[in-house]
């Protein structure tokens, strides 16, 4: 079975995502920007996959992003789905980050899904089928996190430009939205989450979804 890779694989969304797809029988791979993180996701998940892989890759960082993404595929096959749960969560106010901050944000938030996308879409779109889903937040700009804000409104519309390019072609490009801080135990907890993204996987075409948002 063709697998999926997450990118930006944490030990809350990212973890609970990969493991969902695992109990699937489907192989993983997980993406992280530390060896300590992606070796952690990894353990979470190979008890209940088939079959789980781990790399390192910072998501702003365009060669060793892409170069994950390959090695991925050489061992578990071209990915069926890709998940970009990286971002850059950090309370700030307008006016208070430099330019060199929020472009940093920014290339965490977007561009990083942009490069992961631009990467696995086409080959999706020859084969006729693929799933790309985005992390979002934020359904409601708040001042008090500006630069998340700014990148989530951001996601909003690269999803909306990837869905134009290559939904044509087969490819379920879609967000899910978290309207509030995750944590286990709670409204927010990431296993219920991780849910809505194996349902943006199983949609049939007719039926497709662009974004759900999880409230709580």
């Amino acid at each position: 079975m063709p697998g999926a890779v997450v990118i930006g694989a944490g030990t809350g969304i990212g973890q609970a995502v990969a493991r969902r797809f695992a109990r699937e029988g489907m192989p993983v791979g997980v993406i992280a920007r530390t060896r300590r993180t992606a070796t952690a996701v990894a353990a979470a998940v190979e008890p209940v996959g088939p079959r789980v892989t781990a790399r390192v890759a910072d998501s702003t960082d365009e060669t060793a992003l892409r170069a994950a993404l390959d090695a991925m595929a050489e061992e578990l096959g071209p990915p069926d789905v890709v998940v970009y749960n990286a971002a850059l969560i950090r309370p700030d106010s307008p006016g208070e980050l430099s330019v060199r901050a929020h472009l940093d944000a920014w290339a965490v938030n977007v561009v990083g899904a942009l490069t992961a996308a631009a990467h696995v879409a086409p080959g999706m779109a020859d084969r006729g089928h693929g799933t790309f889903i985005v992390t979002g937040g934020m359904p409601e700009p708040k001042a008090e996190y500006t630069s998340l804000s700014l990148g989530k409104a951001g996601v909003r519309t690269l999803v909306a430009l990837l869905d134009e390019e290559y939904g044509p072609s087969g490819v379920h490009v879609a967000t899910v939205t978290v309207a509030g801080p995750v944590a286990p135990g709670t409204a927010f907890d990431p296993e219920d989450i991780a849910e809505h993204y194996w349902r943006l996987h199983a949609q049939p075409r007719r039926a497709w979804e662009r974004e759900i948002v999880h409230g709580g």
